[in-house]
C-alpha cells in the first residue's frame, strides 16, 4: 500500500495520503498500454483524406492518339494513372481509423499506467493550488516552486480560473479525473494529482471492479 506526502502550492510538506492498491499498484503489462493508446491516437484521425480513382474523372473516352504510327508509346486514355494529372490507383479514401476496445480494457490500461507512474515516482499530490486572479504570471510562479516542466494536473473539477493561468504555459495540461487517459498520463513526465481528485480517480476506477 503506497503512502505519498503531500504538498501545498508552496512545495512544503503538509501531510501524508494512502493510495488504493488495487488502482495504484496494478501489474504493469505494456502491450495493453499499447493497445490503448493506439486506439486513443486512432480515434483523433480524420480520415478525411481522398484522390480520385478512373470511375471518378471526367473524359478519358475519346483515344488520344491513334494507335500506331506517330512514333509515340500506345495510350488508350486521357486519365491514365501514368499521366500527369490522371487518376490514381488504389489512392486513399475517406475512412474511420478508430477501433473499439472493451471497457474494461481501457479501465485496465489506466490503472496500469497510474501504476507505472507510481512505480516511476512521477506521481506528487497537492492539496490545492489558489490563485489570487486568472493571470499567467501566477500560475507560471507557482510551477516554478513546485519544478513542473511537463505535467499533467488532475484537477477535482474544472476551474475555470487554473484552466486560464495555465492555457498559455508550455508542455502543462489539466484535466479532470472524468476525462483522465492512458496517453495523457505516459506523454508527461510528471503526474500532479490535487488531493480531492485522488477520490475522484479512485472512485472512477472502483466501478470497473
Amino acid at each position: 500500500m503506497a503512502v505519498l506526502k503531500t504538498y501545498d502550492q508552496n512545495n512544503l510538506e503538509i501531510g501524508e495520503i494512502t493510495l488504493a492498491p488495487e488502482i495504484f499498484e496494478v501489474p504493469v503489462r505494456p502491450e495493453i498500454l499499447h493497445l490503448v493508446v493506439r486506439a486513443q491516437r486512432a480515434s483523433w484521425r480524420a480520415g478525411t483524406h481522398s484522390t480520385l480513382s478512373r470511375s471518378m474523372m471526367k473524359g478519358g473516352g475519346a483515344k488520344p492518339w491513334k494507335q500506331k504510327g506517330t512514333g509515340r508509346a500506345r495510350s488508350g486514355s486521357g486519365i491514365s494513372p501514368l499521366w500527369e494529372g490522371g487518376a490514381v490507383i488504389f489512392g486513399p479514401q475517406p475512412r474511420d481509423y478508430s477501433f473499439k476496445v472493451n471497457k474494461k480494457v481501457r479501465q485496465l490500461a489506466l490503472k496500469m499506467a497510474l501504476s507505472a507512474s507510481l512505480g516511476d515516482q512521477k506521481i506528487r499530490v497537492l492539496n490545492k493550488i489558489e490563485l489570487p486572479e486568472a493571470k499567467t504570471k501566477h500560475f507560471a510562479a507557482v510551477a516554478e516552486t513546485l519544478g513542473l516542466t511537463k505535467a499533467l494536473l488532475v484537477l477535482p473539477q474544472s476551474d475555470p480560473v487554473l484552466e486560464r493561468s495555465a492555457r498559455n504555459i508550455r508542455g502543462i495540461t489539466l484535466c479532470t479525473p472524468a476525462n483522465l487517459s492512458v496517453y495523457d498520463i505516459l506523454n508527461h513526465r510528471q503526474l500532479i494529482l490535487m488531493e480531492q481528485a485522488v477520490e475522484g480517480v479512485t472512485s472512477r476506477l472502483a466501478q470497473a471492479n
